[in-house]
Formats: structure tokens, C-alpha cells, sequence
């Protein structure tokens, strides 16, 4: 099965605090998106990337970001949106245009998870083939209270709690689907997971592994650092 990937960059990174946005900081030596894209590139089930970056920084990360990449299965280069829903969005749109197949699996994954398991990859993939969708999580190590103005009204079960990761794998035409919905609702989701679930269709659950940490933050750029060094000496 030949895979297409969408891979959102178009984030600003506001708690980063860094002059630049977070997805060309360095690390390792190599802007973290490099990394994120690489891993794609690698896998001999993809067919096609497409970057989503900010409309007014497509140049920079065509002279800065993708010499750096090796890419050599580029799709497009998709201008992003105000938040990750609208770029996800407009990847898919672009997928549409490109003539993609109803029946095709699209995976998305953020451009600032650049330690994602590709091994991973042949699993989510086949679980869409058969059953529409599945994304990567792990489940939750502490325990999750929920809040009311600073008061503990509840405290889930934890053994049912799993913390959501990318990439996130679908059919085409059923992401495609969520997304027209959720746009005619004004309906805004945390991941595409959430999106898929108001059609009434069933998402699996891939257990991944706890490397696959988002960069937000500074302190998860050193993790991240930490991380990859790590896996380079092992």
C-alpha cells in the first residue's frame, strides 16, 4: 500500500520562546522538522510527503529547511492555516486536487514528533486498511483530575486513559469526510482522531512508545536532545 503523509509545520510556538518557530530549531545539529520528514522518507510505504508550513515562510523552508531533508518523495508544499485543524484541512484539499484515491490511507503526523517510531508505520497502516482509522498513544502514567475553578470535581479511571500521539492513519475519503463535517459545524477538534469520531466511526488505538514527545517547549527540546543521543549511542 502506497502511503501519503501530511506532515503540519505551520505552528508558531509561542510557549517555545524562541526566535524562530519550533519546528526549524536545531537538533542534533539538524532543524527538528528534517528529522520529522526523514522518517517518512525512509519508509518504503510512503509514496508522498507534504509539508503544511506557514504561507509567508514556504520560501525560507524551500532554501533553509528542505536542502537539509533529502527529500525525494515531496508531494507539495501546502500553505498552512490559522490553527492545525485548518492546515490539515488544506493538506487534504490539496490531496483531493492531486487526484488521491477515495480508498487511499493518509497518514498525518506533526512536524515537531521527530522521534516517532517508524517501525510503527506497517501497523497503523494496516489497521486503516481494515478498519477506517487508528492513531498512536500510550497509555497514561499519572494519575488525571478534572478541574472546575481550582477544585477536583472527578478523577477518571486510569486504566482507561491513553495519551493521544501522531501519526494519526485514515482512509482518504473518511478524514476527508470529518473534515468537510467539521467545517460546516464550526466544529474545532484536538487531534483527527476527534474529528472522525462525530462521523460515528470507530477509531483504533496502536500502542506507541513514550519517546514520541511533542516539542512545545524548552524543556522538551532538551528531553528530545537527550532522547536522540541516546538512541544514536544505543
Amino acid at each position: 500500500m502506497n502511503t501519503t503523509v501530511l506532515v503540519p509545520a505551520a505552528g508558531m510556538g509561542r510557549r517555545m520562546g524562541a526566535s524562530i518557530n519550533k519546528q526549524y530549531l536545531q537538533l542534533g545539529g539538524r532543524p527538528v522538522l528534517a528529522h520529522t520528514l526523514e522518517l517518512f522518507e525512509r519508509h518504503p510505504a510512503i509514496r508522498s510527503i507534504y509539508p503544511i508550513i506557514p504561507a509567508d515562510e514556504i520560501e525560507f523552508f524551500k532554501e533553509k529547511i528542505l536542502p537539509d531533508c533529502g527529500l525525494t518523495k515531496l508531494g507539495e508544499i501546502v500553505p498552512g492555516g490559522q490553527e492545525r485543524q485548518d492546515s490539515v484541512r488544506n493538506g487534504l484539499q490539496q490531496l483531493q486536487v492531486s487526484g488521491i484515491k477515495p480508498d487511499s490511507v493518509v497518514l498525518v503526523h506533526d512536524g515537531v514528533r521527530p522521534l516517532f517510531n517508524p517501525g510503527l508505520i506497517a501497523n497503523l497502516i494496516d489497521t486503516a486498511v481494515l478498519r477506517g482509522g487508528a492513531v498512536i498513544g500510550v497509555p497514561v502514567k499519572d494519575t488525571i483530575k478534572e478541574i472546575e475553578d481550582e477544585l477536583i470535581v472527578g478523577t477518571p479511571q486510569r486504566s482507561r486513559l491513553w495519551q493521544v500521539q501522531t501519526p494519526q492513519a485514515f482512509r482518504f475519503e473518511l478524514l476527508f469526510s470529518a473534515y468537510q463535517k467539521a467545517a460546516a459545524d464550526d466544529f474545532s477538534g484536538t487531534d483527527d482522531a476527534s474529528l472522525v469520531e462525530r462521523l460515528g466511526a470507530r477509531v483504533v488505538m496502536v500502542e506507541g512508545d513514550y519517546r514520541n514527545i511533542k516539542i512545545t517547549t524548552p524543556e522538551d527540546l532538551i528531553v528530545a536532545e537527550a532522547l536522540l543521543t541516546a538512541g544514536r549511542q544505543g
